[in-house]
């Protein structure tokens, strides 16, 4: 099932899971699906992660264009509070976020499309997020901004999980603010 958000572009997306006495079966990603809604991704790597804490903060995260990156991340183990932000110049929605839960239980997806900053806060120990991109991972197009920006004012949901939350890499650490960042992304780009 596919679902829009308030930006568009982004999607919720909760694939069909048929269980029995045996545990389930889900289709977690179609091609058939998404050529339907007019969707052609053509995926090239999967990454997953582990963070042993809960009140990991990965984010925000960008790849800039020509290695741009769109995403569907879910969550395979745990709980995750998911992030995307509009960073395409010219949208009505820039600066604009969106955030969800998603979990194991839950079984939801967060669509990200290319233009998009993205991060996500742990929720529970041991959690394993998994993310499919249509691009290679390029260091030298990787990039940030503050988690934390009050221009942004993202709501973490960081009460309860301790006074070390979040716990972040030293680049996620030293991010630039949004107002001392220029935006690679334009909106209609193909990136």
């Amino acid at each position: 099932m596919f679902e829009t958000t308030p930006i568009p572009g982004l999607l919720v997306v909760t694939p069909a899971r048929h269980g029995d006495a045996r545990g389930f079966f889900s289709e977690t990603w179609s091609a058939g699906a998404w050529q339907a809604r007019g969707l052609e991704i053509a995926w090239c790597q999967d990454n997953h992660s582990l963070s042993r804490e809960a009140g990991v903060l990965r984010g925000l995260h960008y790849q800039a264009p020509p290695m741009a990156q769109a995403k569907l991340v879910r969550c395979s183990r745990g709980r995750i509070w998911d992030v995307a932000v509009d960073a395409r110049r010219g949208s009505a929605s820039y600066g604009k976020w969106f955030g969800l839960e998603l979990s194991a239980e839950n079984w939801r997806q967060l669509f990200v499309p290319k233009g998009f900053l993205h991060g996500f806060l742990t929720l529970e120990p041991d959690t394993e997020a998994q993310y499919k991109v249509d691009n290679a991972y390029a260091p030298e197009c990787d990039g940030a901004v503050r988690w934390d920006d009050p221009e942004l004012a993202i709501d973490w949901p960081l009460g309860g999980l301790g006074a070390d939350a979040p716990v972040l890499s030293a680049k996620d650490a030293a991010a630039p603010r949004l107002a001392e960042w220029r935006s690679p992304f334009e909106l209609g780009d193909a990136t």
